[in-house]
């Protein structure tokens, strides 16, 4: 006891006096490249290599070879879309985060109402009513991209519990459970499965990361599965996808044929591909190849090289999106971080898996890459939104001491 009591003695004497000015002691070192204020380097540069991949790969795959210096119209109105989500960017990086709290409702609101109005004017594609039309313009767009935009913005706000609520309590899964559901069923109306699993997916990921129990999730993550069972059972479409996922090679001449070109691509490729612009897949051979496969044709083209540059690329993108997340000083803010991240990096993964034939083809583009306006577009708002949250949590050792309830403060429960 007197060895401790002389001990403490010792401690309190030389302990080195805090001055006004110093401040409490740092948690932590600060990074040389964070600055409060200023956007995420890891999100600008995974970004930056991405969308060039992109546009190089747009200019491949739908050049006409016999027209030499033509400018292929796709790639133009990609280059087009690319700039205009380079704007959105920068505005949503100027949008204070609480921006995304107050007009969640009407956001969500407006996307479903396009959904439904898809069922009833939308324009027919590939066997699915997937498009709105703008009148007396000929332009179209996907309210599936904006509704996983919205739902995610309006699961945020709703998972973003009072101070000191670590949790989340039956009431707020029911209340996310109704607003993912909604949605999820007028995707599977269009037909589109695709669509409406990510959507789930990504709001069982913020579900899940605010802290929720497992239990309470059990239950609708089992209606969840005997919906998709009995959907790919019922529907003939989504059936034949599925064998010929299973069966690719005995089914290359139907449902197997676009992935056993897939598979030809990557062959093809080898280590290092036969080169940009020289890939023969994407003509005529391999469908979608602007679009949903445009992976198998930088496989092709740039080799297991290009495939591990982009799949590099959304890994970092997905660890500088959780950083950020897990330095951000408030709940809602991480939770909104998390959420873009997900809508980035889960739907890569996706397609990534799909095109080396890990997952039955779903038919949504790989982000920043594939030929789709309305995803670029989507996917620009992300980051600015990413990097927003970013840019506000200030310096490590400030969000550290502080205690947030970001998500190093989530999971508690």
């Amino acid at each position: 006891m007197s060895l401790q009591i002389r001990s403490r003695k010792w401690r309190t004497r030389n302990r080195r006096p805090v001055s006004a000015t110093q401040g409490p002691p740092r948690s932590g070192k600060r990074p040389s490249n964070m600055r409060a204020g200023s956007p995420d380097g890891g999100v600008l540069t995974a970004t930056a290599i991405l969308v060039s991949i992109g546009m190089m790969m747009i200019f491949s795959t739908t050049a006409d070879p016999s027209d030499s210096g033509v400018i292929p119209p796709y790639f133009l109105r990609h280059a087009g879309a690319v700039g205009l989500a380079a704007i959105l960017a920068y505005i949503t990086f100027r949008m204070p985060t609480v921006f995304w709290r107050r007009v969640a409702p009407v956001a969500w609101v407006s996307g479903a109402l396009m959904l439904a109005l898809t069922l009833v004017v939308g324009v027919e594609v590939n066997g699915s009513v997937r498009w709105l039309e703008i009148p007396g313009t000929g332009l179209r767009f996907q309210p599936a991209e904006f509704v996983k935009l919205s739902t995610v913005i309006i699961a945020a706000r709703l998972l973003a519990a009072p101070p000191g609520n670590t949790g989340v309590s039956t009431e707020q899964i029911r209340q996310i459970a109704m607003i993912t559901a909604i949605p999820a069923l007028l995707l599977l109306a269009q037909p589109d499965l695709g669509n409406a699993a990510l959507l789930v997916s990504i709001v069982a990921v913020l579900v899940f990361a605010a802290g929720a129990p497992l239990r309470p999730l059990l239950m609708p993550g089992l209606v969840a599965a005997g919906g998709v069972s009995a959907f790919v059972y019922f529907n003939a479409y989504a059936r034949r996808r599925v064998t010929g996922f299973l069966e690719p090679w005995e089914r290359a001449g139907d449902e197997g044929f676009q992935l056993v070109q897939s598979f030809v691509a990557f062959g093809r490729g080898g280590s290092f591909g036969v080169g940009l612009g020289d890939g023969r897949q994407k003509l005529g051979f391999l469908p979608e190849a602007h679009t949903d496969f445009i992976l198998s044709t930088v496989a092709e083209e740039l080799g297991l090289a290009g495939v591990l540059l982009v799949l590099g690329a959304f890994t970092a993108l997905g660890v500088a999106g959780l950083r950020i997340a897990s330095r951000c000083p408030d709940r809602h803010a991480a939770l909104i971080a998390l959420g873009m991240t997900s809508l980035l990096v889960i739907p890569a993964s996706v397609n990534a898996a799909v095109v080396m034939g890990m997952l039955p083809t779903t038919g949504f583009t790989l982000p920043m890459l594939s030929y789709g306006r309305t995803s670029l577009l989507i996917c620009g708002i992300a980051v600015g939104v990413l990097l927003r949250t970013g840019a506000s949590d200030g310096s490590v050792a400030i969000t550290r001491r502080r205690a947030p309830q970001g998500l190093s403060g989530m999971g508690a429960s």
